[in-house]
């Protein structure tokens, strides 16, 4: 008898073990994914969202001074796709460990080659690439869920921001864009198929040569006569260097040809344009 209840408390073991094996839960700090294009490539981030869920947060579960895997459950890791400035500091492109110490005013960011730091224990700062202090912003509202997120982003600079509670730190980010850039156009005007719309809009949207910029639109509107959108930038360009009758006859042709195109958008845009030259 005590044979058969041993045996009958066991298959029951194992039945329960196994049905909570198929228990499908949702995940108090879920899991997120973030990628943000920037400058020649992307800027990846995991990281675990945990809640506020009526606790003090910063100072105590989250205490101040200690190694915080900022997130919870994983270790947060963030993959950039080129090389960058990040706090000043000098990052090679590549997947790290990211990591805080935060403060009442200030937080420590750690950009470390571990990838597997979830406790203060773990973290080893002979791993280090990259070590600086940022300040603190209180905010004006709670933010229950933890947050990073990308923020006034240009062609060469962004910021990420960690965001929680009523705390916000802001982590500068930078690209070296200019020099790839002019590389490319460099190499590129020398082949068969020249990219003059991509060119002349780089040098009309960074304040370079913009009479070389208009070169380059004509050129590519000699490649495409139709092309509406290519004539609007023309005008802008035009606009910018002071040549307001030439501007106004560019965008006053960018209208005709969107209006064959039925692109109301277009129409709108270089309408706006010529109102400000007139």
């Amino acid at each position: 008898m005590k044979k058969f209840l041993t045996i009958l408390f066991l298959s029951g073991c194992i039945y329960f073990q196994a049905n909570s094996q198929d228990l499908n839960l949702p995940a108090p700090s879920p899991t997120a994914h973030l990628k943000q294009d920037f400058a020649l490539s992307s800027i990846e981030v995991s990281y675990s969202r945990p809640s506020i869920k009526g606790r003090t947060i910063f100072g105590d579960l989250v205490p101040y001074g200690k190694v915080w895997r900022t997130g919870a459950n994983q270790a947060t890791t963030v993959t950039f796709g080129e090389d960058v400035t990040v706090g000043g500091k000098p990052v090679k492109a590549g997947k790290y460990g990211l990591l805080t110490i935060p403060g009442a005013t200030d937080w420590t960011v750690i950009i470390t080659k571990q990838l597997d730091v979830t406790s203060p224990s773990a973290y080893k700062e002979s791993e280090d690439v990259a070590r600086f202090s940022i300040s603190v912003e209180n905010m004006p509202i709670t933010v229950e869920t933890f947050m990073i997120t990308f923020d006034n982003i240009t062609a060469s600079e962004m910021n990420m921001l960690l965001i929680w509670d009523k705390s916000a730190v802001i982590v500068p980010i930078k690209a070296e864009v200019d020099k790839k850039v002019m590389a490319q156009i460099d190499d590129l005007m020398n082949k068969d198929n020249r990219p003059y719309y991509g060119s002349a809009m780089y040098y009309l949207q960074t304040g370079k040569d913009l009479n070389k910029s208009l070169e380059w639109f004509d050129k590519a509107i000699a490649q495409n006569p139709d092309a509406f959108w290519i004539y609007h930038q023309k005008a802008n360009a035009q606009a910018k260097l002071g040549k307001k009758k030439e501007a106004i006859a560019t965008a006053e042709k960018s209208i005709e040809l969107a209006k064959k195109a039925k692109n109301d958008d277009y129409v709108a845009l270089n309408e706006k344009l010529i109102k400000t030259l007139k």
